[in-house]
């Protein structure tokens, strides 16, 4: 069995990026095994796979710790999604494990990430129009369980006929059924829900599929102790922190299911970087604060007499006795 590093170094940044973001694992972990180190399909699906049964329960811990996860969403969504994926298998198996049909799948898959993403940014702005804050509780709101069984039924499906993460679509319906939670909340309820799903479909994996172990301690290695560091900032930091950390991950993971190569997804998730720090800068103008601090520095304080050098008023105008 060997352990390569560079496996190990992709693993923990996109790790990284499920704990902070609870999305993405599946959409990159896999291409990135199967572009970058040419592992063949069917062994980088089931090594993920088998990878993420280890991962997941670590990120879904912090958030349990920490109080993020509501734990009547989980089950719920755990419903829907776990015999859906047993169901998904069953139709990609009478479909003959066409290749086609899973890549008109994952287009399919891509587009709505693609849209999702877009919905959420619009909504983002809106809120900030409109000084929209996010304040529910997890363990206060209002389950809806039907909507979030479907929710389930239809992330629990995808990862069974396409055997990739289904987890950046789930986030995303999670944010509009439930639009006043903070993202921090949605996190840990889509990561800890994710842990029994992940576990059927790597049973399925291990029955059918090809395990390459050493690819799969390989991601284990990297990517144990970063969702670990993601999911402690994403359980903590501020709403909105983790909400468009959420949707640059849901659009690459979009982005990816349409056929951008890796080149290319590169290269417009840098371009999107620096665009967003030039807008974040060009808004918040963090140079002119600098200044308003210093000019306060420099500026001249005029004492104040001390009270205890006063002269005393006695001895004025008579003689004191």
């Amino acid at each position: 069995m060997h352990v390569d590093p560079y496996i190990v170094l992709g693993a923990a940044i996109i790790g990284f990026l499920v704990g902070l973001t609870g999305a993405g694992g599946g959409a990159l972990m896999t291409p990135m095994l199967i572009l970058l180190f040419g592992v063949t399909p069917s062994a980088a699906i089931s090594s993920d796979l088998v990878a993420a049964v280890v991962m997941r329960p670590f990120g879904a811990a912090v958030h349990l710790r920490k109080g993020t996860v509501n734990h009547r969403l989980v089950g719920w969504m755990v419903l829907g999604s776990v015999p859906a994926a047993f169901l998904g298998a069953y139709l990609l198996h009478l479909m003959g494990n066409s290749k086609t049909a899973q890549e008109q799948i994952e287009l399919v898959l891509g587009a709505a990430l693609l849209l999702g993403a877009g919905a959420m940014v619009l909504r983002y702005v809106l809120d900030r129009r409109g000084g929209q804050i996010r304040t529910g509780v997890v363990h206060d709101v209002d389950v809806r369980p039907m909507r979030t069984v479907m929710i389930g039924l239809v992330g629990g499906l995808i990862v069974g006929m396409t055997s990739v993460g289904s987890g950046s679509l789930m986030i995303v319906l999670l944010l509009f059924l439930y639009p006043m939670l903070g993202a921090n909340q949605l996190v840990g309820t889509d990561l800890t829900q994710a842990v029994p799903l992940t576990l059927a479909a790597a049973l399925g994996a291990l029955a059918f599929g090809h395990v390459e172990f050493g690819v799969t301690a390989s991601l284990i290695i990297g990517s144990v102790p970063a969702v670990l560091v993601g999911s402690l900032l994403s359980a903590s930091a501020p709403d909105r922190y983790i909400r468009p950390a959420i949707t640059f991950v849901v659009a690459a993971s979009g982005l990816k299911y349409v056929g951008v190569g890796t080149t290319a997804l590169g290269w417009i998730m840098c371009a999107t970087l620096l665009v967003a720090a030039l807008a974040w800068l060009i808004s918040k103008r963090p140079w002119q604060s600098a200044d308003g601090i210093r000019d306060l520095a420099s500026t001249d304080i005029v004492p104040q007499p001390d009270l205890d050098q006063r002269p005393s008023r006695s001895g004025v105008g008579g003689v004191t006795g």
